[in-house]
């Protein structure tokens, strides 16, 4: 081989071997950026672990006696639910948020639920008969309570306060699982967060839905009972439910029974009240959700396609939209021709939600006829308001000229 053909073939390796070390340099580099990402990650993953992990200062036994501790419900703690029924029942009827705020701040509701939460999670049937037992016993007094003051107080209507209590949605879900959920994690920690406590209390606000369900007892108003009773459940079964996922996560110990058998009984009959709880409080999410969805579009489609009609005269009332029976009423002050009903049908199609519910028109032909008349009255003052301007400035050009005349 010549010397020529050494030298080329010398050339050709020292290529390859340079392809050979930048494709090296490169790995190198993605190997180190591998690195440097992987210890952020676990950076960020160690940060967000001690920020948020809350086990370290949970006093298992502490939480346990303090929760029982609060579910008793006799002498004084009887005498403070009826006062702070009373103080809510007033502010209520006063419409006043401040006086309702105050009552929810001294009320012992809160124990007994937690008390439910907690015996679920730690298998302590005991304790759950005690919790339901004495819930019960609050329910029904402060229903007697607010149902009396209701009855014998002569001052009492309809307040927005009132009428916030009777239609619970999602956001009320919300509030009380989230509200649970804090409430639970202050109880855990060592050393009570009192702060918090009273928050979750006034958040949740577990008394003004029983006193307005006295309000509709007092007043035979089944509608105020009915809806004040469910946003009543939904909170006490979404608080006690974050209470028994934060035990769990927790893993508070479960109570041991010297007899195996008994407890086995006792771990399967706790267990199946807490599905029994469980499923209520996802059917009750459901329903809620859906009717929220079913409000909002239904909400969405009279404002684009009715209030914004200057041709309607709508007359918006509480029973507009029934969910259960899938009926939309319409109530206008005045005559709604063919044309528009079948307009508004067809818009009211495009909402999805919406399309299943049958739409039924009520028109008003005599206020359509009295607001005709109003128009035609209006009309009239204003022709005879602008007769009388012109004979003003007739009268003033009259002077006018009798002036120039005279000059």
């Amino acid at each position: 081989m010549s010397d020529e053909s050494k030298f080329d073939f010398s050339e050709e390796e020292q290529e390859q071997q340079q392809l050979i070390n930048k494709d090296k340099a490169v790995e190198e580099k993605k190997e180190a950026v591998r690195k440097d990402a992987h210890g952020l990650f676990a950076s960020i993953k160690t940060f967000l672990s001690e920020l948020l992990d809350f086990r370290e200062d949970t006093d298992r036994d502490a939480t346990i006696i303090a929760i029982k501790a609060d579910i008793p419900f006799k002498g004084a703690t009887a005498w403070i639910l009826v006062c702070s029924i009373f103080v809510a029942s007033i502010g209520l009827n006063a419409n006043s948020t401040a006086v309702v705020i105050g009552a929810m701040l001294i009320s012992p509701l809160m124990g007994p639920i937690l008390g439910i939460g907690m015996s679920l999670a730690i298998n302590d049937i005991d304790t759950l008969r005690k919790s339901l037992i004495n819930l019960a016993t609050m329910i029904i007094l402060s229903l007697l309570t607010a149902f009396l003051f209701f009855w014998l107080f002569p001052l009492s209507e309809d307040t927005s306060e009132l009428l916030g209590r009777t239609r619970p949605d999602i956001r009320d879900v919300l509030i009380a699982f989230f509200g649970g959920l804090a409430l639970i994690i202050a109880r855990t920690k060592k050393g009570t967060i009192a702060s918090v406590i009273f928050g979750v209390a006034i958040a949740t606000a577990l008394m003004p839905p029983l006193c307005t369900a006295g309000y509709g007892l007092a007043k035979g108003n089944w509608a105020f009972f009915g809806g004040a009773m469910y946003l009543f459940t939904i909170n006490t079964i979404f608080i006690a439910l974050a209470t028994f996922l934060v035990l769990r996560v927790l893993r508070f110990p479960m109570l041991k029974y010297a007899n195996s058998a008994k407890r086995k009984f006792i771990s399967r009959i706790a267990t199946l009240t807490a599905i029994v709880v469980m499923i209520p409080a996802i059917w009750t999410f459901l329903t809620v959700l859906q009717e929220s969805k079913y409000k909002r579009e239904f909400d969405s489609f009279v404002k684009n396609n009715i209030e914004n009609n200057s041709n309607l005269w709508y007359d918006r009332r509480d029973n507009d939209l029934d969910p259960d029976k899938k009926i939309i009423n319409l109530h206008f002050n005045g005559d709604v021709s063919d044309e528009m009903v079948s307009s508004l049908q067809n818009d009211k199609d495009k909402y999805e939600d919406l399309m299943d519910f049958e739409l039924i028109i009520n028109a008003n032909k005599t206020r359509s006829a009295d607001r005709l008349t109003q128009s035609l009255d209006r009309a009239y003052t204003d022709l005879d308001r602008k007769d009388n301007v012109i004979d003003g400035l007739q009268k003033q050009i009259t002077e006018l000229e009798i002036n120039i005349t005279n000059l």
